[in-house]
């Protein structure tokens, strides 16, 4: 299958878990990975719309719950798990949302966004046979670096300066596992992209109103499709990428157009920053690292 300049390659017989499945790019990518014979497990917080969003998908889909805010509902969908999963696409996030905690007390976008997926992760790595993509935004480039002083941003929260530090987060996240894996003789990938600008319902749950409506505007003016913003993470998940790669639309500035691998911020490349957040990561999550070496 061709689909805008990405050759698609049969996954029949694979299984792929997108989180945030339900609606916008995680919806799209549910549909393109269905369609091409995967079975796709979609990780949802509400069961209910999970449901109603897997009955307009044509193929092999199954619901389940998954509250990324809350780490206990991580581990129960990691303990319930069985069997390999090709594909994990660590696809759900908040954006721009008023200041808040997780169930565990974390920075509620640092906590969803990274957290969340990083816990996931490790605690299904034994299973993953093919890669682990993860969404990040443009936006990390706002993100100079992540203040380990005040991870909690106590001393100054703003919704945007958290998110692209979630995202940022996500990047970095993405750099170290690769190295981790690639230090035990792992064939898994990791990987990341970003959809650009997307017409979502991403923009409309933002703390600020002002911003909420010049968002649902640009989404009518500017946005291209969730279904082409989906494109990249299949970029990311299909196509033959190094480890680490980072996927996004190629025109106007990285918001909209075909696919392909893209550049990120330097604090994105930092690689000390990069084990420094995973050890603190580990140190919050209570969750490590689970492969070793040959």
């Amino acid at each position: 299958m061709k689909t805008s300049a990405i050759e698609i390659p049969d996954l029949g017989g694979r299984t792929a878990i997108v989180t945030g499945a339900n609606s916008g790019v995680g919806l799209e990518t549910t549909r393109i990975l269905a369609r091409m014979g995967a079975r796709v497990v979609m990780a949802v917080r509400d069961e209910e719309k999970g449901r109603a969003a897997a009955a307009d998908v044509r193929g092999d889909t199954e619901v389940r719950r998954l509250d990324l805010a809350d780490l206990s509902s991580v581990r129960a969908f990691a303990e319930r798990w069985e069997g390999d999963i090709h594909l994990l696409v660590n696809n759900a996030g908040i954006m721009a949302v008023a200041q808040g905690r997780t169930a565990d007390g974390f920075e509620l976008q640092f906590g969803t966004n990274h957290l969340g997926h990083f816990a996931l992760t490790n605690l299904l790595l034994e299973n993953i046979t093919g890669r682990v993509v993860t969404l990040s935004s443009v936006l990390h480039q706002l993100a100079r670096g992540i203040d380990f002083d005040d991870i909690g941003m106590e001393k100054g929260y703003t919704p945007f300066k958290a998110y692209a530090r979630s995202k940022l987060a996500n990047l970095l996240f993405t750099l170290e596992l690769q190295r981790r894996l690639d230090a035990v003789g792992s064939p898994v990938l990791s990987t990341a992209a970003h959809p650009g600008y997307a017409r979502t319902n991403l923009q409309s749950h933002g703390a600020d109103p002002l911003v909420r409506r010049i968002g649902m505007l640009g989404n009518r003016i500017l946005a291209q499709s969730a279904a082409d913003g989906a494109l990249p993470t299949i970029f990311a998940a299909t196509q033959d990428v190094p480890g680490a790669a980072f996927a996004g639309p190629k025109a106007m500035g990285g918001t909209r157009g075909a696919p392909a691998l893209t550049s990120r911020s330097e604090a994105a490349w930092d690689e000390r920053a990069a084990k420094r957040l995973w050890t603190l990561s580990e140190e919050m999550t209570g969750v490590s690292f689970p492969l070793t070496g040959p």
